[in-house]
């Protein structure tokens, strides 16, 4: 299987942590060097292992917090 290379570009913000020290974050993430995305995942500690996750690009943010924003005020 071929290994999955990865750049944290920048590091977004952490949304939760749990006991054992792993933390659900935002990050801008290049994947197998492409164009970073915004990637939202489970995080081992110093960012070495990794859980499932989604990447989406800036639209795809941006449309998100519409729908976040408009089902909020509901």
């Amino acid at each position: 299987m071929n290994e999955i290379k990865y750049e944290i570009v920048e590091h977004i913000g952490v949304i939760s942590e749990t006991g054992k020290g792993w933390k659900t974050e935002l990050n801008l993430v290049s994947w197998n060097d492409r164009e970073p995305k915004y990637d939202l995942r489970n995080w081992s500690e110093n960012n070495e292992r990794m859980g499932k996750g989604i990447a989406l690009s800036k639209e795809e943010v941006i449309k998100l917090k519409e729908i976040l924003n408009n089902k909020i005020e509901e």
